[in-house]
């Protein structure tokens, strides 16, 4: 906590006795991750210049540092490909919105340690010809996509033998809407958002090859879910870190679990 005796930089701003407040960038539209909702109903925080508001598991998360760390929290929406180069340019303190620790991603930012382990999985409708597939090999000549800038889209759909990929959607919600409106047979993504998405669409069918013979072939990078922030940014990611450090894999688990409980079913339009 930020005391006269105390004074650390964070970001571009300057945390002194009158209190820091942590800017937070996250899309507000990848459930569970991050949503927006009309009001503060569960503990919702006010999205910047807004009226409405944002929940989710990176709210959680964010809360729960600033809580620990005696910060204000301000949630600043933006669209997935706008996170990294906010951090960079300074014009907020960290992104907390379900990134890939990626060394791409590395290459432009730090991360902290990993505040969420999500495994990869598929998600195709109860009654597609995919409904039964056992591992990768079963979903061969599938119409597929998956989110842009993501490692679903980038490292797992070519996995798919004879796949048609599809252009990648803008966002977790179109992905969705694009399996609905049975524009594709199969989308990848992690589980966290296949689990969410499963409650929002009940033909949905949830295929997890983790634990067969046939995965998809993924690194920890690929899974290990950070905080990024400002390349340098010592005192943030240490300060982050130590609240991290004190939680285990259950609370994660039990967080998560709330927040998808509490999602928005119609969120994806």
């Amino acid at each position: 906590m930020c005391t006269t005796a105390m004074v650390m930089t964070i970001g571009s701003s300057v945390c002194a006795e009158e209190g820091k407040t942590l800017k937070v960038a996250m899309e507000c539209g990848y459930a569970p991750y991050n949503w927006t909702q009309p009001t503060d109903e569960n503990g919702a925080v006010q999205i910047a210049d807004s009226t409405e508001y944002a929940y989710g598991y990176d709210v959680m998360m964010a809360k729960h540092i600033c809580d620990e760390l005696g910060y204000d929290l301000e949630i600043v929406k933006m669209d997935w490909d706008s996170l990294v180069p906010a951090v960079v340019s300074g014009n907020v303190d960290c992104v907390i919105a379900g990134q890939s620790i990626t060394a791409e991603r590395q290459e432009m930012v730090d991360f902290t340690d990993p505040y969420y382990y999500a495994s990869i999985i598929t998600l195709t409708k109860s009654d597609s010809k995919y409904a039964d597939a056992k591992g990768v090999a079963d979903l061969a000549g599938a119409t597929c996509t998956s989110q842009l800038n993501t490692i679903w889209y980038d490292n797992c759909l070519p996995q798919i033998k004879d796949a048609n990929i599809l252009p990648a959607q803008e966002s977790a919600p179109a992905m969705l809407v694009a399996l609905e409106a049975d524009k594709c047979d199969i989308v990848v993504t992690d589980q966290p958002t296949g689990l969410a998405a499963c409650v929002a669409y009940p033909d949905f069918k949830l295929l997890d090859f983790a634990d067969s013979d046939d995965p998809f072939e993924v690194s920890d990078e690929d899974i290990n879910i950070g905080i990024s922030l400002q390349k340098g940014n010592t005192e943030l990611k240490d300060a982050i870190n130590g609240v991290l450090e004190k939680m285990t894999a259950d609370d994660y688990e039990e967080m998560m679990n709330e927040a998808i409980a509490v999602q928005p079913l119609s969120d994806a339009e």
